[in-house]
């Protein structure tokens, strides 16, 4: 250190805080134009699912309205309930995250998964948590202790 700071004079910190209410007011404006751009964004996103909802309402009933032509109106209802229930599963099924793979994992999946020649079935090969270049895990105790009762402590 060259020794105590300065105190800003009255011309410095008026040139600061100008200074701070300008980039204060810029960043301001940035953030309400990036902001009306996503509001138009999500509101076009909104009137889209709207309408695809409607659709796929109509053209559930229009399949319907055939099914119903050759069995009678409850009977097309059920299936009708059923394939909305099938695709919905099937959507949601899709729409969940799948877990990635380890890198450092190189096992093959299902190897070593049918029984050998003599009947026994071999165990997987065992990969340390961290990978193959981890230290292995501590071994554990064969059974698990029991619980001491409070009685045995009196």
């Amino acid at each position: 250190m060259t020794g105590p700071e300065k105190t800003p004079t009255g011309l410095d910190r008026g040139l600061t805080d100008e200074l701070v209410r300008t980039i204060r007011a810029e960043l301001r404006e940035e953030l309400r134009e990036q902001t009306r751009k996503q509001r138009r964004t999500a509101t076009l996103y909104a009137a889209s699912g709207t309408a695809a909802l409607y659709a796929g309402a109509a053209l559930a009933l229009g399949l319907g309205l055939v099914i119903a032509l050759g069995l009678p109106a409850w009977a097309a209802a059920l299936i009708m309930a059923a394939v909305l229930g099938v695709t919905a599963f099937l959507l949601r099924n899709a729409a969940r995250p799948k877990p990635a793979p380890d890198a450092g994992d190189t096992t093959v999946p299902g190897a070593g998964a049918l029984p050998e020649p003599g009947g026994a079935v071999p165990a997987p090969p065992v990969t340390p948590p961290g990978g193959l270049d981890a230290p292995a895990p501590p071994p554990m105790p064969p059974t698990v202790p029991a619980p001491k009762s409070p009685r045995a402590e009196r």
